[in-house]
């Protein structure tokens, strides 16, 4: 009998502990209903907000130049690797983004050096550019008459996080571009 009773009771009281947690007290769904109605209606990213959002991720990013290079790290207070570093400025605006420079080409959405905007990924090989397996990632950094600018980890001569254009040896170790924001 009380091998009855007691899956019972639980049940009983599984099903009245999870309605008691759906119905707010009258004041809190007056508040919720206030909040609800202040939402923006229109869900679309606007041209502004969008360069808002990149100005304020680069703006961060900007702020980790010189940090050293360190491999297979993420920490500011330690060094980055490339997609450490990435995937650190992403993360900190809620991006969910990947942890390895190999997943990015996976990431978001693909799109071309022309229609490149600030705060995209740039995907490239690694060291070698005549082996076309990615290998580094970069953030757009800035896009004006004399090309584009990506902030990055560098492994290279500077050995830490640096600002580089997009040209010679970076532009022959380039795969793609990904749109996250």
């Amino acid at each position: 009998m009380k091998k009855i009773i007691v899956p019972i009771l639980f049940f009983i009281l599984s099903a009245t502990a999870g309605k008691a947690q759906t119905i707010l007290p009258a004041q809190y769904q007056e508040l919720v209903k206030k909040l609800v109605a202040n939402l923006p209606k229109n869900t679309t990213v606007t041209e502004k907000s969008s360069s808002t959002n990149s100005t304020t991720l680069i703006d961060f990013a900007k702020s980790m130049l010189g940090i050293p290079y360190r491999y297979a790290t993420s920490n500011p207070k330690v060094g980055f690797d490339c997609s450490g570093f990435v995937s650190y400025v992403f993360s900190n605006f809620g991006f969910k983004v990947p942890r390895s420079s190999r997943e990015f080409s996976y990431a978001g959405k693909e799109t071309s050096l022309e229609n490149a905007k600030v705060g995209d990924v740039l995907i490239f090989t690694g060291t070698n550019s005549r082996i076309r397996r990615i290998g580094h990632v970069g953030i757009v950094y800035s896009i004006d008459e004399n090309g584009i600018k990506f902030i990055h980890a560098s492994s290279g001569k500077a050995h830490q996080v640096t600002i580089t254009d997009l040209n010679g040896h970076y532009k022959d170790r380039f795969m793609k571009i990904v749109s996250i924001l």
